[in-house]
């Protein structure tokens, strides 16, 4: 019960570092669902091109997000942080 616990808060823990890996995961599971849904009017079109479409809109969310999610780090790493510092230097 104590390692369900771990892992948990570990999720979590995660989660709160890097916040856009669960979007980019929720970003995936709903373009995916949300595809699978319009596969019934998909028309005319084959059915390995619709999933080709499907699996590039949704790797292309998950990379969008991974790129959003290194760069807001690299923000608060080498722009934030540094004025922080600073601050804290002036202020002694």
């Amino acid at each position: 019960m104590s390692s369900y616990d771990e892992n948990e808060s570990k999720f979590l823990r995660k989660a709160k570092e890097n916040p856009f890996v669960p979007v980019g995961m929720a970003g995936f599971f709903a373009i995916v669902g949300y595809r699978l849904l319009k596969m019934k009017s998909r028309g005319d079109t084959k059915m390995s091109v619709h999933l080709i479409h499907m699996r590039v809109a949704a790797q292309g969310f998950v990379v969008g997000a991974m790129t959003v999610g290194v760069l807001y780090s690299m923000y608060k790493e080498y722009i934030v942080k540094p004025r922080e510092e600073q601050k804290a230097v002036q202020h002694k």
